[in-house]
């Protein structure tokens, strides 16, 4: 699931947290900033998940679903930017404390 909600006021804020919690109470969990997954047994229990994300949907906003099987989950690819970092990772230098 993917969502774009708007968070200019106050009330936009508390309903974006209302529904993060109810994703997170439900089970899902985030993949990234704003996507968030689940896994169903079966395309009954998918439905009904659709049908709870909706009947929970904020006011205002984006909120998409997409359902994918195990089998196409299992083929995500995900791809990492370099990090830079301070931490030496390699026996280039050593030293024995």
């Amino acid at each position: 699931m993917f969502f774009d909600l708007p968070v200019r006021t106050k009330l936009d804020r508390k309903e974006y947290a209302s529904f993060r919690k109810y994703l997170i109470k439900s089970g899902f969990i985030m993949l990234q900033e704003s996507v968030y997954s689940k896994l169903a047994l079966n395309p009954t229990a998918a439905k009904a998940i659709e049908d709870n994300v909706r009947r929970n949907k904020p006011l205002e906003g984006l909120v998409q679903m997409l359902t994918v099987t195990e089998k196409q989950f299992s083929k995500m690819e995900t791809v990492l930017g370099s990090s830079k970092s301070e931490t030496l990772d390699t026996d280039e230098r050593l030293v024995v404390i």
